[in-house]
């Protein structure tokens, strides 16, 4: 069943490869919705009617495991092809399939027309295919291979209008950066195989656990540790899920169709780096130096890109860097050791993320390609469906009380705010910094609301005659409003009287300090941090809508506006040496001097010699006996002075 479900998005991708075009537009667009269809009913069979009733494992985890066979054997050391669904991996299952299945129905209304629909579709198959390799995989070699798997099919799908140049650079930006990460984790591996003797995750956490907490300390860092692995693990994690200093690529990445934006920003790539970390939690809950690294940058993350958020006026690079943003507080959290909170709001964000995105598809859609919202306003009265559906998106995200962004934010604060593996200090601030994270967050995504569907009709509105999208799209998205407003029932707080479903379901497989355990800590703590969750969620959007319903067209310094420049710095630092170097130093210098010299060296003496020898093939006859003749003075003298 496991295997399966890989397959099918896999043999919908060949499929397309291979006969899409002979297919035609709607077949091919039914083949990709059925295989993914396919994988998710896979993924909710084995979850509820195979996961669920298992019986724990001698470590107390429930697992469904496929053994494919031995992938390559060298000495002691053996890769397997092994697949696994436990608690983790069947969450991140369960909304890679969902999720995505409802971005290909959105995806073929969306796409209809384009010149590019199958290769767009066998992309977005593959895709899927790819993700779910990466969360089923049952070591750290075959997770590597969906992980690159992503990384090649973002590069695809980044660059699907590949004869535009922001396309074609987007989609490299996003590839380089990504190897950047890429190498981090396959450091890691090897560091991970020279001392725990495997790559398996199982085999790994049991080892990890075994071992000394190391000290807090700079000294950690390089000493080849659990630390140094924390710190690689974070690398590669920076690089998927978009943390400092590697999160300029994904912005950028919003030249791809909005489709593609809702995948990666909701369902696939960008949450792998945060299932990376928490999947090997027990390595950063014996290195302490590395936690804290996680969670400053995971912080540092979420507020910068929150900032940069407020002056963005391209609907999708708003949510582009709010997702920048709420992974920022997901890597936060599990800095902070509070693993099943990240991985909450992981699932909370899936919904209402992909709710977002798609429905500013179908803003796009409707004001054929305008993505400015200045130029928009007033089109709630057009798009009814989008900006009621949009509204339980932007609700959510914002942290509205009693919507699913509202409890997983408001678990991955609080679990901060008491977190046993920071120093208690760090933890408060870190705390800040997320809770003013979150007023900035409803304050910038009030902004997108009000300048979209508010106010008076503006350029785009008044002469590009918007109209609802079809119901291949609009149900996609009432879906998606459902699961952003009933979501935050999978974790609804212990302090309600009740257990939370996600962390009890994930604990056995998601370690959690003991005295960072809600259960540590009394639950009126718990109901202050929510009330202030909740003020901060309202007085954001208040402030929003008061402020953006008067002055819908302000600017934000330009600072703000530029990203502090970021781009720019990482081009003058490092983009323009690297280039200067490669065309003054390797090419001119290494490849044209040396290289073509060399080459062109020998060419030119043997060319030298040809013309040489040339001359003696003159054609003439008495040139030819005289050549004889002295031909044969050489050998006579030879035979004559030779033996004296």
């Amino acid at each position: 069943m496991l295997t399966l479900m890989i397959l099918a998005p896999l043999v919908g991708a060949l499929l397309l490869t291979f006969a899409g075009r002979r297919l035609g537009e709607r077949p091919a667009g039914i083949v990709a919705c059925l295989s993914v269809a396919v994988a998710t009913g896979c993924a909710f069979a084995v979850f509820f009617l195979r996961l669920l009733p298992a019986a724990p494992g001698a470590d107390g985890v429930r697992r469904v495991t496929e053994r494919l066979g031995t992938w390559f054997a060298v000495g002691n050391f053996t890769a397997d092809l092994g697949l696994t669904l436990d608690p983790l991996s069947g969450v991140m299952a369960l909304f890679i399939t969902g999720v995505g299945l409802l971005i290909h129905v959105f995806a073929t209304g969306y796409m209809h027309g384009d010149d590019g629909y199958v290769r767009f579709f066998a992309a977005l198959n593959l895709f899927v295919a790819a993700m779910l390799t990466l969360v089923l995989a049952d070591n750290l070699l075959l997770m590597f291979v969906g992980w690159e798997g992503v990384g090649v099919c973002s590069y695809l799908l980044i660059g699907h209008y590949f004869t535009r140049d922001e396309a074609a650079d987007a989609a490299r930006k996003a590839f380089v950066y990504n190897r950047i990460g890429d190498a981090g984790i396959v450091l890691a591996t090897f560091l991970l195989f020279m001392q725990a003797g495997s790559v398996n995750f199982a085999a790994i956490n049991r080892w990890a656990a075994q071992q000394p907490v190391e000290s807090l300390g700079w000294a950690a860092m390089g000493a080849g540790g659990l630390t140094t692995v924390g710190l690689l693990l974070l690398l590669g994690a920076a690089g998927k899920s978009a943390q400092i200093p590697l999160f300029v690529w994904l912005p950028d990445a919003m030249a791809g169709p909005t489709p593609v934006s809702a995948l990666i920003h909701a369902a696939t790539m960008v949450t792998a780096g945060v299932y990376l970390l928490v999947r090997l939690n027990v390595v950063f809950l014996h290195a302490p130096t590395a936690a804290v690294v996680v969670a400053v940058v995971g912080a540092a993350t979420a507020l910068l890109a929150a900032t940069i958020a407020v002056g963005q006026d391209d609907i999708k690079r708003v949510l582009a860097y709010s997702t920048v943003s709420q992974l920022g507080l997901m890597v936060m959290a599990c800095g902070a050791g509070a693993f099943t909170a990240g991985v909450f709001h992981v699932t909370t964000h899936a919904f209402f993320k992909a709710l977002l995105f798609l429905g500013a598809g179908s803003v796009i859609h409707a004001l054929h390609e305008e993505q400015n919202l200045r130029k928009m306003g007033g089109l709630g009265a057009f798009l009814p469906i989008t900006r009621w559906t949009m509204t339980a998106g932007w609700l959510a995200i914002a942290g509205f009380p009693l919507l699913s962004g509202f409890f997983s934010k408001d678990e991955l604060l609080f679990e901060t705010f008491t977190s046993a593996l920071l120093p208690s200090g760090l933890a408060k601030v870190l705390w800040g910094v997320g809770w003013l994270t979150s007023l900035l967050t409803a304050f910038y995504m009030t902004r997108l609301m009000v300048l979209t569907f508010h106010g008076e009709p503006r350029e785009a509105v008044i002469h590009g005659q918007p109209h609802e999208s079809p119901p291949v799209m609009t149900i996609p998205l009432i879906i998606l409003a459902v699961l952003s407003v009933f979501g935050g029932l999978l974790g609804l707080p212990e302090a309600f009287g009740l257990h939370p479903w996600m962390r009890d379901f994930l604990s056995p497989l998601v370690l959690i300090p003991a005295e960072s355990s809600p259960k540590a800590a009394a639950h009126s703590l718990e109901l202050i941090l929510m009330g202030v969750s909740a003020a901060t969620a309202l007085g954001g959007i208040a402030a929003g809508w008061f402020f953006f319903g008067r002055q819908p067209l302000w600017e934000a310094p330009q600072v703000v506006r530029s990203k502090y420049w970021v781009d720019e710095a990482y081009a003058a630092v490092v983009a323009h040496p690297l280039v200067v170097l490669a065309r003054r130093g390797l090419w001119m210098g290494l490849d044209v001097s040396v290289v073509d010299g060399l080459v062109g060296g020998v060419g030119r003496t043997v060319s030298s010699l040809g013309a040489t020898l040339r001359e003696m093939q003159s054609g003439y006859a008495r040139g030819y006996v005289v050549m004889l003749f002295i031909a044969a003075l050489l050998i006579l003298g030879y035979f004559v002075f030779g033996q004296v």
